[in-house]
């Protein structure tokens, strides 16, 4: 056999398999889906076994696949974090954190000065981004979720479960009419979520019947912007505690009604199992609980 491995294909082979998809083996290669292909077809030439077989789902390791498969993802991890302490030792350390913009601009980055103050010598980057990234591929050392907790083959802490709060301007709560029962709030422009199904949601909670003025009025993709047109005096918001308290406190905004309410999902903080062992990644994932537990207090 030719001493010179094919350390291209096997690592198409072993993308392919660990997603299922030639596509996703793709993107996490940095090339195109042919490229993969074209990989996995020379190295099954070579061998003269055959790897996968297509579904319809996308591919399937063949029992000769499967009985390799285990061990070469072991050897590619372990190249990668190899690669990771190469590069590490001459690096300042650096903590990669990704969120939603939201909570990234209303609660994370307003507080972070404090863990910078403990870690002076840690670079902190902050990717905010709506899209829904991947631990195994991307470089972030923590995640910072909003779900039910679920996140298989991850490492995932309980922060904090935001509550739903309607809030206003006080100058808008001041020229508008009184509010004193949740019906009251119809009165007032209604700030929309994208979904445009917060509002309909609380005042069914509330006892409110239904109304076509509940769904009406600007929405907004991102928490935060809703906030800001909140402040702006453009409408009653509903928004999450986590995100309002800090323009509650400053007096930007007010409870519209202390009528809290609770939904089903919360923050986590998400690591792959092997992050979440290291020092670093240990202190800020602490730093963020107590955080979240200065809010409850």
């Amino acid at each position: 056999m030719n001493p010179v491995l094919p350390l291209l294909a096997l690592r198409a082979f072993t993308e392919t398999g660990r997603y299922r998809s030639l596509k996703k083996a793709a993107e996490a290669m940095g090339v195109t889906s042919g490229a993969v292909s074209q990989q996995i077809r020379q190295l099954e030439e070579r061998l003269g076994v055959t790897l996968f077989t297509r579904t319809r789902y996308g591919v399937r390791l063949t029992e000769a696949g499967a009985k390799v498969h285990p061990a070469l993802v072991l050897a590619f991890d372990q190249i990668a974090s190899s690669l990771e302490t190469l590069e590490a030792i001459n690096a300042r350390p650096t903590l990669t954190i990704s969120t939603v913009p939201s909570f990234a601009a209303s609660w994370l980055v307003p507080r972070l000065g404090r863990f910078t103050s403990r870690h002076p010598h840690v670079e902190v980057r902050v990717e905010a981004t709506a899209s829904l990234i991947d631990l195994h591929k991307d470089r972030v050392d923590v995640a910072i979720r909003h779900g039910l907790g679920e996140y298989p083959g991850l490492v995932a802490e309980h922060l904090m479960a935001p509550v739903l709060l309607p809030v206003i301007s006080p100058a808008l709560l001041e020229k508008g009419p009184r509010l004193q029962v949740p019906a009251d709030c119809l009165g007032y422009p209604l700030l929309q979520d994208s979904d445009r199904a917060d509002w309909q949601l609380w005042f069914r909670a509330m006892g409110v019947a239904d109304d076509p003025r509940a769904e009406r009025g600007v929405s907004f993709e991102d928490d935060f912007l809703l906030l800001r047109a909140a402040i702006a005096g453009q409408g009653l918001a509903l928004v999450r505690d986590v995100y309002a308290v800090d323009d509650i406190a400053a007096g930007r905004l007010v409870l519209a009604l202390d009528l809290p309410w609770p939904t089903d999902f919360a923050y986590y903080a998400v690591t792959m199992p092997n992050a979440a062992k290291r020092e670093l990644v240990r202190a800020f994932i602490d730093w963020l609980k107590d955080e979240a537990a200065r809010e409850q207090i």
